[in-house]
């Protein structure tokens, strides 16, 4: 062990003294360093010993950032270890997603993932793809619905197609920004009908929310949104579910037909889901996935989920892959159709 001794100092002239002080103090740090580090297998068997952090792509207060909050508080309690959200909100999600991604592969940062990773890259957004990840758990999947006003004349989806399809003028419809996950739905519902996209005239909006006070103002003829986002004013009588995107019916909606009923081959889900870094440790992922699945299938989760109205689909890492090959091959015909490819 190096010792520096007062008398050492003493005898030395200014210049020398603060060289040879610069000189141990580093040596000193040096060995400190040595000293503390660690095999990579330790830090695999100690792990976790210091904080998580779930990197939300989307900003405080949305669904996703609800669901993060809702997964580190989990993971908090069970891995017994601090778990916060940072939100990395900008660039219609890439900045959230590409922190992730670039993040060093330990295990002490996740990404909830959203839809918008299976389109990103076709549409010039960004580089990424879910390939630039290891995803862990896919828990969420809502349908895209076909909604009107309650007092709109169309009784059907059928009634309200064939309008699209002959009408003297172009129906508006909104949902989200052009390009959006709810705007490339519309595209791809349209197109499995037969009906020409253009015959509709997209009205971009920052949201469902502000769509769905546009459709209720009587602004727009017809929004396409998630099944959750409508349900409160579907209840409450105010608008119209026509019909979901989806290879099942809604369970809150059993009465009302999937397109695929209807003869349009048509679905189109919104869906969350948990991801690390690419190349994450096998032993680590496992142990996330072991706590994931764990709270996936809890009492705590199923009542979070239904009281905020989010439809639960869980896929396990191999099952979430192959869904996201499926949404990537689903989604870019229809960015290319939309005129949005890059």
């Amino acid at each position: 062990m190096l010792k520096l001794r007062v008398s050492d100092l003493r005898n030395c002239r200014p210049r020398l003294q603060i060289s040879r002080v610069l000189t141990v103090c580093c040596t000193l740090a040096g060995l400190a360093i040595l000293g503390c580090s660690t095999d990579p297998q330790a830090a695999i068997d100690n792990y976790p010993n210091k904080t998580i952090t779930i990197v939300c792509p989307w900003s405080a207060g949305g669904g996703t950032d609800q669901c993060s909050r809702f997964w580190a508080d989990q993971l908090h309690q069970r891995l017994e270890t601090p778990v916060v959200v940072m939100n990395r909100e900008g660039g219609s999600g890439a900045i959230g997603h590409s922190a992730v991604a670039r993040a060093r592969p330990d295990g002490y940062t996740l990404g909830a993932i959203t839809v918008e990773l299976s389109m990103m890259k076709q549409m010039g957004i960004s580089d990424l793809t879910f390939r630039d990840y290891d995803p862990l758990l896919q828990y969420n999947a809502d349908s895209a619905a076909l909604v009107v006003r309650s007092d709109a004349p169309w009784k059907t989806a059928e009634e309200f197609l064939e309008e699209v399809r002959t009408g003297d003028t172009p129906l508006k419809m909104s949902g989200t920004a052009s390009g959006g996950i709810w705007d490339l739905a519309r595209v791809g519902m349209l197109h499995a009908a037969g009906i020409d996209p253009d015959r509709v005239t997209w009205v971009p909006s920052k949201g469902s929310a502000p769509a769905r006070t546009q459709l209720l103002g009587g602004h727009i003829d017809a929004v396409v949104v998630s099944v959750p986002e409508a349900k409160p004013q579907i209840d409450a009588g105010e608008l119209r579910l026509l019909a979901v995107m989806d290879d099942e019916r809604h369970v809150d909606f059993p009465e009302v037909p999937t397109l695929k009923e209807l003869g349009i081959d048509w679905s189109a889900v919104g869906w969350r889901g948990l991801a690390l870094p690419k190349e994450t440790p096998p032993e680590i992922s496992a142990k996330l996935l072991a706590q994931a699945e764990e709270i996936a299938a809890s009492e705590e989760f199923l009542e979070f989920m239904k009281l905020n109205g989010f439809a639960v689909k869980v896929r396990g890492p191999e099952e979430f892959k192959e869904f996201l090959t499926e949404q990537e091959a689903l989604w870019t015909p229809v960015i290319e159709m939309a005129g949005y490819h890059k």
